[in-house]
């Protein structure tokens, strides 16, 4: 038996992480990047085949991690985390810097990051685990918390997209509550939908200056379904 409510114990920090050339790169938002090994520094990093990130990582050899605060905005969560680098530019008017290995770095809100150089990769199913060692490493604001996976859910409401390695169907959390008629709310801009029956906070209880998780809408734009 596997109580998946067990797993939302686990803690992670949240990241965008970058790759390609000053021809085309591409980046996404994800919550499994750690530390393997202290002498060299390497790291693991892991991404759905399916995402295009994936194939611009194993072409260039390398990738950047942004270390991203906790009042990120939501547009830039939006377009890393939840939009396809197939369909648009991601980096286009971002403002970036060219690590060692050429690989762009995304500045914007970050207050760290970190570039690695790929020296495996390991097929672990759905995704790829990319093995990288430490290339060069960046400070840039000391005073900013950086974001968590606990933070993200609890008090930004977010959720883990389909394509990411701790995406959980919520239909197969178990529940010690009795089962109640909740309301729902729709996103009028994206879609997103708040469901009361899931949620910690009911949303009429969000407050007033609460935006979509997804693309920064506001409360007030949100219709009950």
């Amino acid at each position: 038996m596997i109580n998946f409510e067990a797993l939302y114990k686990l803690t992670y920090g949240i990241y965008l992480i970058s790759s390609g050339n000053k021809s085309r790169g591409n980046g996404f938002i994800s919550n499994t990047f750690f530390q393997v090994t202290s002498e060299p520094p390497r790291f693991a990093s892991c991404c759905n085949k399916d995402n295009y990130t994936a194939e611009v990582i194993q072409k260039s050899g390398a990738y950047a991690v942004s270390v991203i605060p906790q009042d990120i905005p939501a547009d830039i969560i939006s377009r890393f985390g939840y939009k396809s680098g197939r369909d648009f530019d991601k980096l286009e008017g971002m403002e970036l810097a060219y690590g060692e290995t050429g690989v762009p770095i995304v500045l914007n809100e970050a207050i760290a990051y970190l570039e690695c150089r790929v020296i495996q990769t390991i097929d672990v199913g759905t995704h790829l685990m990319f093995i990288g060692e430490l290339v060069q490493a960046e400070l840039l604001d000391n005073t900013r918390e950086p974001l968590t996976y606990l933070y993200y859910r609890q008090v930004r409401k977010a959720f883990a997209p389909k394509n990411a390695p701790t995406y959980i169907d919520k239909s197969k959390l178990e529940s010690t509550e009795p089962k109640i008629k909740a309301a729902r709310y729709q996103c009028t801009a994206c879609g997103y939908i708040y469901d009361d029956a899931v949620e910690e906070i009911k949303f009429a209880d969000l407050p007033d200056d609460w935006t979509c998780p997804n693309c920064g809408t506001a409360k007030e734009d949100f219709i009950e379904i």
